[in-house]
Protein backbone atom coordinates (compact mmCIF):
# COMPACT_ATOMS: atom_id res chain seq x y z
CA UNK A 1 0.00 0.00 0.00
CA UNK A 2 2.84 2.43 0.98
CA UNK A 3 4.53 1.84 -2.61
CA UNK A 4 1.24 2.67 -4.09
CA UNK A 5 0.48 5.82 -2.31
CA UNK A 6 4.32 6.89 -3.27
CA UNK A 7 3.79 6.23 -6.92
CA UNK A 8 0.53 8.09 -7.46
CA UNK A 9 1.46 10.82 -4.54
CA UNK A 10 0.38 13.19 -7.30
CA UNK A 11 -3.44 11.49 -8.25
CA UNK A 12 -4.46 11.60 -4.97
CA UNK A 13 -3.22 15.36 -4.00
CA UNK A 14 -5.34 15.75 -7.03
CA UNK A 15 -8.06 13.77 -5.82
CA UNK A 16 -7.87 15.83 -2.59
CA UNK A 17 -8.55 19.11 -3.87
CA UNK A 18 -11.70 17.72 -6.16
CA UNK A 19 -13.03 16.13 -2.85
CA UNK A 20 -12.00 19.24 -0.83
CA UNK A 21 -11.13 17.06 1.90
CA UNK A 22 -11.52 17.58 5.45
CA UNK A 23 -10.43 15.75 8.54
CA UNK A 24 -11.52 16.15 12.13
CA UNK A 25 -10.50 14.27 15.50
CA UNK A 26 -6.95 13.30 14.24
CA UNK A 27 -5.74 13.23 17.61
CA UNK A 28 -7.94 9.93 18.30
CA UNK A 29 -5.72 7.93 16.13
CA UNK A 30 -2.88 6.21 17.69
CA UNK A 31 0.55 6.90 17.03
CA UNK A 32 2.08 3.51 17.64
CA UNK A 33 -0.68 1.50 18.81
CA UNK A 34 -2.62 -0.89 16.88
CA UNK A 35 -6.48 0.11 16.84
CA UNK A 36 -9.57 -1.25 14.68
CA UNK A 37 -11.07 1.89 12.14
CA UNK A 38 -14.87 0.99 12.43
CA UNK A 39 -16.20 3.92 9.49
CA UNK A 40 -19.79 3.56 7.65
CA UNK A 41 -19.68 2.30 4.44
CA UNK A 42 -20.78 3.56 0.99
CA UNK A 43 -19.52 4.30 -2.55
CA UNK A 44 -18.55 2.05 -4.76
CA UNK A 45 -16.33 -0.34 -5.12
CA UNK A 46 -14.13 0.48 -1.97
CA UNK A 47 -13.64 4.09 -2.92
CA UNK A 48 -14.01 5.12 0.69
CA UNK A 49 -11.72 2.71 2.22
CA UNK A 50 -8.73 3.93 -0.04
CA UNK A 51 -9.26 7.33 0.47
CA UNK A 52 -9.61 6.49 4.35
CA UNK A 53 -6.05 4.15 4.32
CA UNK A 54 -4.83 7.30 2.59
CA UNK A 55 -5.54 10.05 4.57
CA UNK A 56 -4.75 8.14 7.74
CA UNK A 57 -1.12 7.45 6.30
CA UNK A 58 -0.95 10.95 5.22
CA UNK A 59 -1.36 12.19 8.59
CA UNK A 60 0.12 9.90 10.63
CA UNK A 61 3.23 7.96 8.20
CA UNK A 62 1.36 4.72 9.21
CA UNK A 63 0.00 2.38 6.72
CA UNK A 64 -3.34 0.98 7.82
CA UNK A 65 -4.35 -2.30 6.13
CA UNK A 66 -8.03 -2.86 4.82
CA UNK A 67 -9.93 -5.92 5.39
CA UNK A 68 -12.19 -6.70 2.69
CA UNK A 69 -15.26 -9.02 1.81
CA UNK A 70 -13.94 -12.70 0.24
CA UNK A 71 -15.36 -12.49 -2.58
CA UNK A 72 -12.29 -10.11 -3.89
CA UNK A 73 -10.26 -12.84 -3.22
CA UNK A 74 -11.76 -15.86 -4.97
CA UNK A 75 -10.29 -15.14 -8.23
CA UNK A 76 -6.57 -14.86 -8.64
CA UNK A 77 -6.77 -11.89 -10.61
CA UNK A 78 -8.61 -10.24 -8.27
CA UNK A 79 -6.50 -11.59 -5.23
CA UNK A 80 -3.22 -10.30 -7.07
CA UNK A 81 -5.02 -6.97 -7.46
CA UNK A 82 -5.82 -6.88 -3.50
CA UNK A 83 -2.46 -8.12 -2.40
CA UNK A 84 -0.75 -5.30 -4.50
CA UNK A 85 -2.67 -2.87 -2.63
CA UNK A 86 -2.00 -4.36 0.61
CA UNK A 87 -5.44 -5.66 1.10
CA UNK A 88 -6.19 -8.84 3.09
CA UNK A 89 -9.66 -11.13 3.22
CA UNK A 90 -11.60 -10.50 6.37
CA UNK A 91 -10.88 -13.01 8.56
CA UNK A 92 -10.83 -13.19 12.37
CA UNK A 93 -7.26 -14.80 12.07
CA UNK A 94 -6.00 -12.21 9.78
CA UNK A 95 -6.93 -9.49 11.92
CA UNK A 96 -5.84 -10.82 14.99
CA UNK A 97 -2.40 -11.18 13.10
CA UNK A 98 -2.58 -7.32 12.35
CA UNK A 99 -3.82 -5.79 15.76
CA UNK A 100 -1.11 -8.20 17.87
CA UNK A 101 1.47 -6.69 15.59
CA UNK A 102 0.25 -3.18 16.47
CA UNK A 103 -1.17 -2.37 13.02
CA UNK A 104 -4.12 -0.13 12.32
CA UNK A 105 -6.98 -2.29 10.60
CA UNK A 106 -9.92 -0.75 8.64
CA UNK A 107 -12.88 -2.78 9.05
CA UNK A 108 -16.23 -2.09 8.05
CA UNK A 109 -19.17 -3.07 10.26
CA UNK A 110 -21.76 -2.66 7.78
CA UNK A 111 -20.12 -4.69 4.98
CA UNK A 112 -20.92 -4.64 1.82
CA UNK A 113 -24.51 -3.69 2.89
CA UNK A 114 -23.19 -0.40 3.41
CA UNK A 115 -21.57 -0.19 0.60
CA UNK A 116 -23.58 -0.92 -1.90
CA UNK A 117 -26.91 0.58 -0.88
CA UNK A 118 -29.50 2.21 -2.81
CA UNK A 119 -28.21 5.84 -2.38
CA UNK A 120 -32.06 6.60 -1.82
CA UNK A 121 -31.04 4.95 1.54
CA UNK A 122 -27.85 7.19 2.25
CA UNK A 123 -26.50 8.00 5.41
CA UNK A 124 -29.00 5.21 7.11
CA UNK A 125 -26.64 3.01 8.39
CA UNK A 126 -27.17 -0.64 7.94
CA UNK A 127 -27.02 -3.50 10.47
CA UNK A 128 -23.76 -4.15 12.41
CA UNK A 129 -22.08 -7.24 11.91
CA UNK A 130 -19.83 -8.23 14.97
CA UNK A 131 -16.92 -9.00 14.36
CA UNK A 132 -15.26 -5.83 15.02
CA UNK A 133 -16.47 -5.41 18.84
CA UNK A 134 -15.03 -9.28 18.99
CA UNK A 135 -11.36 -8.38 17.79
CA UNK A 136 -11.56 -5.32 20.41
CA UNK A 137 -12.10 -7.59 23.27
CA UNK A 138 -9.75 -10.60 21.91
CA UNK A 139 -7.03 -8.38 21.31
CA UNK A 140 -7.88 -5.36 23.71
CA UNK A 141 -7.01 -2.83 21.30
CA UNK A 142 -9.24 0.62 20.54
CA UNK A 143 -12.12 0.70 18.41
CA UNK A 144 -12.35 3.98 16.53
CA UNK A 145 -15.79 5.06 15.55
CA UNK A 146 -15.07 7.06 12.00
CA UNK A 147 -17.57 9.38 9.89
CA UNK A 148 -17.31 9.53 6.01
CA UNK A 149 -19.27 12.64 4.72
CA UNK A 150 -19.31 12.85 1.00
CA UNK A 151 -18.94 9.08 -0.48
CA UNK A 152 -22.30 9.09 -0.58
CA UNK A 153 -22.73 11.54 -3.13
CA UNK A 154 -19.64 11.01 -4.99
CA UNK A 155 -21.23 7.62 -6.39
CA UNK A 156 -24.51 6.96 -6.75
CA UNK A 157 -26.32 3.77 -6.52
CA UNK A 158 -29.26 2.70 -7.88
CA UNK A 159 -29.64 -0.33 -6.57
CA UNK A 160 -27.87 -4.11 -4.79
CA UNK A 161 -27.36 -7.20 -7.34
CA UNK A 162 -27.45 -10.17 -5.23
CA UNK A 163 -25.71 -13.51 -6.12
CA UNK A 164 -26.52 -16.95 -5.28
CA UNK A 165 -23.94 -19.19 -2.47
CA UNK A 166 -22.73 -20.48 -5.85
CA UNK A 167 -21.17 -17.03 -6.43
CA UNK A 168 -20.04 -16.60 -2.92
CA UNK A 169 -23.35 -14.57 -1.80
CA UNK A 170 -21.83 -11.40 -3.70
CA UNK A 171 -23.38 -8.25 -2.96
CA UNK A 172 -22.64 -5.79 -5.71
CA UNK A 173 -23.86 -2.44 -7.13
CA UNK A 174 -25.96 -1.16 -9.66
CA UNK A 175 -24.25 2.04 -10.16
CA UNK A 176 -25.82 5.25 -11.77
CA UNK A 177 -22.22 6.94 -12.57
CA UNK A 178 -18.72 5.64 -12.56
CA UNK A 179 -16.56 8.77 -12.47
CA UNK A 180 -16.95 10.52 -9.61
CA UNK A 181 -18.85 13.51 -8.73
CA UNK A 182 -16.95 16.54 -7.02
CA UNK A 183 -18.71 16.18 -3.85
CA UNK A 184 -17.22 17.56 -0.46
CA UNK A 185 -16.02 15.20 1.66
CA UNK A 186 -15.24 15.06 5.26
CA UNK A 187 -13.43 12.29 7.38
CA UNK A 188 -13.81 12.54 11.45
CA UNK A 189 -12.46 10.19 13.72
CA UNK A 190 -14.53 9.62 16.98
CA UNK A 191 -12.89 9.22 20.47
CA UNK A 192 -11.40 6.12 20.57
CA UNK A 193 -14.12 3.30 22.49
CA UNK A 194 -12.20 0.21 24.68
CA UNK A 195 -13.90 -3.05 25.63
CA UNK A 196 -11.99 -4.28 28.73
CA UNK A 197 -14.38 -7.30 29.42
CA UNK A 198 -12.90 -10.68 29.88
CA UNK A 199 -12.27 -12.85 26.43
CA UNK A 200 -15.35 -15.41 26.79
CA UNK A 201 -17.81 -12.15 26.64
CA UNK A 202 -17.33 -12.73 22.82
CA UNK A 203 -19.44 -15.99 23.35
CA UNK A 204 -22.44 -14.16 24.31
CA UNK A 205 -24.39 -13.18 21.37
CA UNK A 206 -26.62 -10.47 23.00
CA UNK A 207 -24.19 -8.49 24.88
CA UNK A 208 -22.18 -8.43 21.60
CA UNK A 209 -25.28 -7.28 19.74
CA UNK A 210 -25.65 -4.54 22.55
CA UNK A 211 -22.32 -3.03 22.08
CA UNK A 212 -22.52 -3.37 18.12
CA UNK A 213 -25.58 -1.62 18.22
CA UNK A 214 -24.70 1.78 21.06
CA UNK A 215 -21.26 1.93 18.48
CA UNK A 216 -23.64 1.55 15.66
CA UNK A 217 -26.68 4.42 17.26
CA UNK A 218 -23.26 6.55 18.19
CA UNK A 219 -22.06 6.73 14.99
CA UNK A 220 -25.20 7.10 13.08
CA UNK A 221 -26.31 10.29 15.42
CA UNK A 222 -22.59 11.95 14.64
CA UNK A 223 -23.12 10.92 11.15
CA UNK A 224 -26.69 12.76 11.39
CA UNK A 225 -24.73 15.96 13.12
CA UNK A 226 -22.10 16.57 10.49
CA UNK A 227 -24.74 15.60 7.32
CA UNK A 228 -27.42 18.34 8.61
CA UNK A 229 -24.50 20.99 9.12
CA UNK A 230 -23.69 21.06 5.36
CA UNK A 231 -24.67 23.93 3.92
CA UNK A 232 -23.59 22.88 0.53
CA UNK A 233 -22.17 19.51 -1.74
CA UNK A 234 -20.99 20.94 -4.79
CA UNK A 235 -19.07 23.39 -6.26
CA UNK A 236 -17.69 25.24 -3.20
Amino acid sequence: MKAFFDKNQKIFNLIRKYFRMELEGIENLPSKEGAIIAPNHSGFAGFDAIMLSYEINRALKRIPRILAHHFWFAHKTTAAAMKKLGILEATTNNAVKLLEKNKIIILFPEGEDGNFKSSFSKYKLQEFKRGFVRLAILTKKPIVPTIIVGAEETHFTLSQLKFTKNLFGAVLPLPLNLWPLPAKWKIKFLEPIRLDYPKSYVENSDFMNKIARQIRDNIQFQLNLEVNKRTYTYFR
